[in-house]
């Protein structure tokens, strides 16, 4: 059972293009696309070529994949559920 793995680490100061973005995330550029029209990713950079994206973006794809799988939510509600517990957890972080 010899398994090779490959990890990619990462902090707040990482910075992705969309071809990482895909390929870490194993989405298309489409999908991301409609990420960014709902809400639900905000790139820096004007067009999908120069868009960068933080890694916390990886984050909010896995939450909203597991959102649209598990609940069959669409993007909208998705982009509504992320904007909602990023309010609880700046709520909680006042409260600490």
């Amino acid at each position: 059972m010899n398994q090779e793995y490959r990890y990619t680490i990462l902090d707040e100061n990482t910075q992705l293009g969309i071809k990482e973005i895909c390929a870490l995330c194993r989405i298309s550029s489409e999908l991301v696309n409609e990420m960014v029209n709902e809400g639900v990713l905000i790139p820096e950079g004007p067009t999908p070529e120069t868009w960068r994206f933080s890694a916390v973006a990886i984050k909010r794809i896995q939450v909203t994949r597991r959102l649209q799988n598990d609940l069959q939510v669409n993007l909208a509600g998705a982009a509504l559920a992320l904007d909602l517990l990023d309010e609880i957890d700046e709520l909680r972080s006042r409260l600490r």
